[in-house]
This record gives structure tokens, sequence and C-alpha cells, in this order.
């Protein structure tokens, strides 16, 4: 008796036409559409991009870089994180103190050191600012750091076996740890206030129109690329085992795979994602402090993926950019009531909308077939 092969389930096309499609669209709005409306279209005319649009769009894909991480170990490896916010302020610290060495002597106290150092009293650099004057150091650390403190915690929590609300109550502890830190003056990192006043990116005045519609495509560009990298991920066998792990973690031990390789490495791409969104947001601010560790602003993350829908990659997204543009607008119009309609579009989103905004539409399309 001859056994029967079982033939493997083909891996799917990365994306379909329309996707394509969308993401070419999408490229040429990042790279030729909005450049051209903002540095070319004259001020005066309706069709002229606002640099206060350029900034906050660029700040909002920043934001959906994060939520495209969440969506990697939250919904297709069922791993809630409630302390990425870390890891986006270690990618952003990394920038920032590479743009305070970019300072030089322009700063109040026309001294090589930082001002918050000179006003500390301080008279050479920490050893951890040793590298902190090379653009191609800071790049490494910016992937480095993140991935690497990452990769330590994760070691010892998948090792242990922590999981649920467990692992999500030690990662916000872990946050509020490291918000702790930065706040102290001797640490490095300018206390409180952070880091800001940047003048220069690469010996290139940081605040001109040009340099901000730079950043603006860098991080649009970044955005895209992610996305690719999330959807090869997610449709290779590596991400076939990443949601056998969200569904039945005990079945895939049985089957012969340590969940511990697999739930390391996305945690740690995952971290790697945030440090680089971290990154791309400070130049564009102006400013990093402590608070971007805040319980508040890794709880954000997680609402951003699921408002917009988990384990559909472009749900995050969308979540993003709905949740913080509602956010701009109301924080203008009545601030006040800001923290309320968040906790209620989550309460919402869990009750009514569980596959979240990318969800509903897709249920919308099927009754209409």
């Amino acid at each position: 008796m001859t056994g029967t092969a079982i033939a493997l389930p083909a891996r799917p096309a990365l994306l379909s036409r329309m996707g394509w499609s969308a993401f070419i669209l999408a490229l040429i709005v990042v790279c030729a559409l909005a450049p051209l409306l903002n540095l070319v279209v004259p001020q005066d005319s309706m069709f002229h991009l606002s640099d206060y649009a350029v900034a906050l769009v660029g700040k909002i894909m920043c934001y959906a870089i994060c939520a495209l991480a969440m969506d990697l170990i939250w919904g297709y490896t069922g791993i809630l994180s409630l302390g990425h916010g870390l890891f986006f302020a270690l990618g952003g610290y990394a920038m920032g103190m590479y743009l305070m060495r970019q300072i030089g002597r322009d700063g109040n106290y026309k001294s090589d050191l930082p001002d918050f150092m000179v006003f500390l009293d301080w008279k050479e650099l920490p050893w951890h600012w040793t590298f902190s004057d090379s653009f191609l150091a800071t790049l490494l650390l910016i992937v480095a750091v993140p991935g690497l403190v990452a990769f330590v915690f994760g070691y010892f929590a998948f090792r242990s076996r922590i999981k649920g609300v467990y692992f999500s109550i030690i990662t916000q502890a872990m946050t509020f740890a490291a918000m702790l830190l930065f706040f102290r003056n001797e640490t490095g990192f300018g206390g409180n206030n952070g880091f800001t006043d940047f003048k220069r990116i690469l010996g290139l005045p940081i605040a001109t129109p040009s340099m901000r519609m730079v950043l603006f495509v860098l991080t649009g560009l970044s955005l895209l690329g992610f996305f690719l990298f999330a959807r090869w991920l997610v449709t290779a066998k590596f991400g076939r085992v990443l949601q056998a792990i969200r569904d039945a973690e005990s079945r895939v031990m049985f089957s012969g795979y340590s969940p511990l390789p697999y739930k390391l490495t996305i945690w740690t791409i995952s971290a790697v994602m945030c440090g680089v969104a971290g990154a791309l947001y400070v130049p564009q601010v102006g400013i990093i402090n402590p608070g971007e560790m805040s319980a508040a602003n890794s709880i954000e993350i997680a609402i951003w993926a699921a408002v917009g829908g988990r384990a559909t990659l472009i749900g995050p997204i969308v979540g993003a950019f709905i949740v913080n543009g509602a956010k701009s607008w109301l924080t203008v119009t009545a601030p006040e009531f800001w923290l309320y309609f968040l906790g209620a579009l989550f309460i919402a989103v869990t009750l009514f909308l569980p596959n979240g905004v990318v969800g509903l539409v897709k249920k919308l399309k099927g009754t209409q077939k």
C-alpha cells in the first residue's frame, strides 16, 4: 500500500492586482503628488498642501508603522504588548542624540556639549554618547538598541512561558521603569525636557520646507516598505506558524515546532520597526522626551490596531490614520473630550467591531454580493 503525498498549500501572491495598484498609487502620492502640492503649488491655491498638513501626515505615518508592528505580534501571533512605546522612544532618542550633536556651538551656551549638560555643569560627554556624532553609527543604534532590548526581554519572558495578560502587564511595567529612568538628569538623556531645538541633520538645516518634505517621503517609503515586508512574512511558512501559535500554541509544540524562536523573532522585528518609526518621528516633530514611553502611548498603539482590524496589515495603518486624525481635530475643537472619545471608541470596537473597520468593510462587501 503506497502512501499519498500531501501537497502543501501554495504560497499566495504578495499582493493582488488591485493591491499592487493601490500600492503604486500610494507610492506616487508620497513621492510625487505630495511634494508637488507642497513645494510647487502656490500657497494661495486651494490645491496647496500646507506645511502643517505635511508634518501631521508624516507624524501619523510614523504611528502607522508602530500599528503595523503591533499587528505582527498581536494580530498574527496573539501577543498583546503594552510596552511598544519604549521601542519607539529608544529609536527616537538614538536619533535625538545625533541631532543634539549636530547643533554644535549654535546652542544657548555656545558649547560643544548639549545645552542641558552645560546647565547641569557636566564637563564631558557620557560614555553612551560616544558615537552620537556619526550618522552611520546612529542608523545602527536605531536598529540595534530596540532590537537588543526586545531580544533580551523576549528571550526570558517567552522562555518562562509568560503569556496573556501577565505578559501585557510586564511589558507595561518595563516601559514605565524605563520612563522613570529617562526622567533622571544623571542618565544623560535630558531629564524631563528630553531633546529639542534641533537645527541640522547631515549638516543641512532641518526646519526648511524641502527638508520636511524629504523626511515625509522617507517616512512614507518606510511605511510602504515595512508593509511589503510584513506581507511577505505573514504569507510565508513563518507567518503560518505564527498564526498557529496564536490559535493553539500547545498543538504547535506537539507538532514538533518550538514556539520560542518564532515568537522571539517576530517580537524583535516588531521592536525594530517601532525604533525606526521613532527615529523618523523625532526630526519631524522636533522633540523627544520620556513622555513617549508613557503607558497611555503604548495603549494607543494597541487601539490603532484594534480599530483598523487585527491580522489584516492594512487595518492598523487605517486605524492609525482614523484615530490620530480624530485626535488632531478633537484636541483643537474639544480637547476635554478627547480621552472620553478614545475610551468610548475602544469599547465600541471591542463590542461591535471585533474585526475593526477593515473587517466591517469586508463584511459589507460580502453581504452585497
